[in-house]
């Protein structure tokens, strides 16, 4: 339930003045919850926890949905708690799901992210590269994203500063 809430946190903290409130109003932990065990039982969510503290992230990754763009690898989500942006658990999520992509045989990596959210900057300063954009509906509302993508996976393992 932990990762559920931290999803539908940040959600509610990076989309607040840029999604319809209804669609953040109508999620809820318990769907979210079903949704990431699921995921989670076919091994692809990766979770960033602190001893005081619980769980501070996840990132789901796999096979990239698009193979069309070049790229083989996709991480599909990567939220981490609000409480601790800043701190490097979004930087330690990235390069382990980075080093698990690599694991399972893949090379390279893309996201997608709202063209509006914050994470941009972070997935460039990451050293992602901007290599598309589409249009999609999002309740009820046409949004643009961006894929940032890693031709190499970047790995440098890190220490969560908490």
């Amino acid at each position: 339930m932990s990762l559920a809430r931290i999803y539908v946190e940040a959600w509610h903290d990076t989309y607040a003045a840029i999604l319809p409130h209804r669609l953040l109003a109508n999620m809820s932990v318990e769907m979210h919850a079903a949704r990431l065990e699921r995921a989670i039982r076919k091994g692809a969510v990766l979770v960033a926890e602190a001893p005081r503290h619980g769980v501070l992230g996840l990132a789901g990754f796999g096979a990239a949905r698009d193979r069309g763009l070049g790229f083989d690898g996709e991480i599909y989500t990567l939220y981490v708690d609000p409480d601790f942006l800043g701190r490097g658990v979004g930087r330690a999520l990235l390069h382990g799901a980075f080093s698990a992509l690599e694991t399972r045989a893949f090379h390279s990596c893309l996201i997608w992210s709202h063209a509006q959210n914050h994470a941009c900057f972070f997935y460039e300063a990451m050293g992602g590269a901007r290599i598309a954009e589409r249009r999609v509906m999002l309740g009820g509302q046409e949004v643009c994203e961006v894929a940032f993508g890693w031709k190499r996976l970047a790995l440098s393992p890190r220490r969560l500063p908490i």
